[in-house]
């Protein structure tokens, strides 16, 4: 296999592990569990969306560079980049609200945060997908 083959294959493999992890937190804001089964639960969420959010865009911008057709600065690159700023800033504070011990958690607002994310990253995946402008 190739260099751009396996940063493909590890680009997409991240790109589930961040949506594996908005899905975690789906389980983690949405359940119905207690605060220590919901700070539990946390832990792997933030595993998988840290290391999905870090492999999408750190492979991404490989991926943008290894290829000759694309360039970081092209407009759907850097939508997409933009799009992961937005999620990720939602997931860091809807990470640190969940593992506080201290706080009692704003379900209103987390509910918010997590829709964030996952429109964001909704958004991140159409665009990577077609590709606008390209």
């Amino acid at each position: 296999m190739s260099l751009y083959d396996w940063l493909l294959f590890l680009h997409v493999a991240a790109a589930f592990s961040l949506v594996a992890g908005i899905a975690a937190y789906g389980v983690v804001i949405l359940g119905r569990a207690g605060d220590v089964a919901r700070r539990a639960l946390a832990v792997p969420a933030l595993a998988m969306w840290n290391a999905g959010g870090l492999g999408v865009l750190v492979l991404g911008i490989a991926l943008a560079i290894e290829v000759d057709a694309y360039e970081v600065w092209d407009g759907w690159i850097l939508a997409a980049i933009v799009l992961w700023f937005v999620a990720s800033a939602a997931g860091g504070q809807l990470s640190r609200e969940v593992r506080d011990e201290k706080a009692q958690l704003d379900l209103g607002a987390a509910r918010v945060r997590l829709a964030v994310m996952a429109l964001a990253t909704a958004l991140l995946l159409v665009d990577m997908i077609f590709k606008p402008g390209a």
